[in-house]
């Protein structure tokens, strides 16, 4: 096996690898439940398996630019769109997966807030102590207040998470279109020097010709000068 082949086979290697590493992460947030810091850990992962998958997709590009084979370039390069594809259904899922744990845990949120407020209205009763209930009354609210700050900062963190996502696909999408447009360019060159190099052979041949005329004016001026 060549260099240029243990190069390639070594990046595909990398593809996969992070590929199947994102697809674990985004069932592993799918299906978290909180606490809110296991979710944003997860965001922290995915989010840089996911640079390293691109990172990975634009060294095989890279790679297809500078193939000397039309062939091989030309299968290289649909690879990375295949890849390039597969990535960006993964930002959908890896979107997807975050709002589906957001809305889980918001959830279980509300439900230990009411399981909460019932444990203290019965306990408020058994103990019919003014001051008691004054105080349970106080702990339950900064615990509310608590619980609302925790949503509403899981709330901000994920919208983050969206607006990085969202600039992350534009990203991909705009190098997509800009090797698609490199490549109508190398096309549209090359036709152009084709065309020039026909010229060129064609010109040539009319110097040619001009010249051999001009040749044989003069030989039969002095033709007709000596004899």
């Amino acid at each position: 096996m060549d260099t240029g082949q243990h190069a390639i086979d070594l990046i595909h290697q990398d593809i996969v690898k992070n590929h199947l590493q994102v697809t674990a992460l985004i069932q592993d947030i799918q299906q978290c439940t909180g606490p809110l810091e296991l979710l944003n850990e997860l965001n922290v992962e995915g989010r840089a398996k996911i640079a390293a998958l691109k990172t990975s997709i634009d060294n095989l590009a890279t790679v297809a630019e500078r193939e000397l084979s039309e062939k091989k370039k030309t299968e290289l390069l649909a690879e990375v769109d295949t890849y390039k594809q597969q990535l960006n259904t993964s930002l959908a899922a890896f979107r997807k997966a975050n709002v589906i744990s957001v809305c889980v845990i918001d959830k279980l949120a509300k439900e230990e807030l009411l399981s909460m407020s019932e444990e203290h209205q019965a306990a408020a009763r058994r103990r019919h102590d003014k001051h008691s209930l004054a105080n349970t009354s106080s702990h339950l609210t900064d615990k509310l207040l608590s619980i609302s700050r925790h949503l509403a900062e899981t709330t901000q963190r994920s919208a983050d998470t969206l607006d990085t996502l969202i600039i992350s696909s534009d990203k991909v999408t705009s190098t997509k279109d800009e090797l698609e447009h490199q490549q109508q360019v190398i096309v549209q060159c090359g036709k152009l020097l084709g065309k020039y190099g026909r010229r060129e052979v064609t010109d040539k041949a009319l110097v040619a010709l001009a010249f051999a005329f001009f040749l044989a004016c003069v030989f039969y001026i002095l033709q007709k000068r000596l004899f």
